[in-house]
């Protein structure tokens, strides 16, 4: 009978978070929750499993605010030096690229984000790439040797501010703590049950960032969400007055360099060729004069 009570209040919280806020719907489950204990109808434990799960499945639903993204990017961004160290021998092309991203991003449909899009330089021969939510980007200088023009830069720069700007990482926290918030409801049950103190299983919410560093690092995002974000910066480029083409050039470029192997952008990403394919698709909406040869020689003198 308790049980079958926990499981009716479980699904009262679920649906009644889709029509009232999380916070709300928290306090009115964990209201019904005490006070079917102090009737004796269920019991402590049964009530703090209530109230555990409630608040699970509420902060599965909740906003993540720019701030938060800020601090959760800052978080993996950590973990990502941790295992890259930070190129400093060549301040002027750390700058370059920051320009590029400004100009990329001003021209964007979110252009500002909590404290600034911020381009960093990876010390390392491997060709790759990152992004983590709040505006950090990491271009290897494996990346930038293989680029043969500064609207191929572009190129990468647009996809990971387009990874950013799509909160692709943000989507993975959510779906991640969705997940969890019906492990901790299940679990919390077996607690209600067996009389175990299940007030450490909402621990699971603290704690995003490894799975996202090991989404970025080493899984990589869905084929559709990197075909989304190449897509993304097509139009990105093209917004900010470089060529469209540039990010198939760097593709081309990528193909040529990493060829079959299983390391760098070809662990975490579509083929190259798979990814030019997509592009192609949808080149052909974007009608921008093409200005590449103007900044040929100021690509020549900073990163040559």
């Amino acid at each position: 009978m308790k049980i079958k009570i926990y499981f009716i209040l479980m699904i009262f919280t679920s649906f009644t978070c889709l029509i009232m806020s999380c916070e709300t719907m928290a306090k009115a489950v964990d209201a019904k929750a005490q006070s079917a204990r102090e009737s004796g109808t269920i019991s402590q434990n049964t009530a703090d499993a209530i109230s555990n799960s409630s608040r699970a499945i509420g902060s599965a639903a909740e906003t993540i605010t720019p701030e938060q993204e800020y601090y959760i990017g800052r978080a993996v961004a950590a973990n990502i030096l941790a295992t890259y160290k930070i190129y400093n021998g060549n301040p002027a092309l750390t700058s370059y690229l920051n320009n590029i991203c400004a100009a990329i991003t001003l021209n964007s449909p979110r252009p500002d984000v909590y404290n600034g899009y911020h381009v960093a330089i990876l010390d390392t021969n491997e060709v790759n790439a990152f992004a983590t939510s709040g505006g950090h980007i990491f271009v290897s200088r494996g990346l930038i040797g293989a680029a043969k023009s500064e609207d191929a830069l572009a190129g990468v720069i647009a996809h990971e501010v387009a990874h950013i700007q799509l909160r692709h990482s943000i989507k993975a926290i959510k779906t991640n703590r969705i997940t969890q918030a019906l492990i901790v409801t299940g679990a919390s049950a077996v607690g209600a049950v067996t009389g175990k103190n299940v007030n450490h299983l909402t621990e699971v919410f603290t704690e995003s960032v490894g799975e996202i560093f090991q989404t970025i690092v080493n899984s990589g995002y869905s084929q559709a969400q990197e075909f989304a974000a190449d897509n993304t910066a097509l139009g990105l480029l093209a917004s900010a007055g470089y060529s469209p083409s540039g990010l198939i050039d760097m593709l081309s470029e990528l193909k040529a360099v990493q060829g079959n192997s299983s390391g760098g952008f070809n662990k975490t990403h579509p083929t190259p060729a798979q990814r030019i394919a997509n592009a192609e698709k949808s080149l052909g909406r974007y009608k921008v004069i093409d200005t590449r040869s103007y900044r040929q020689a100021r690509f020549s003198s900073i990163v040559r």
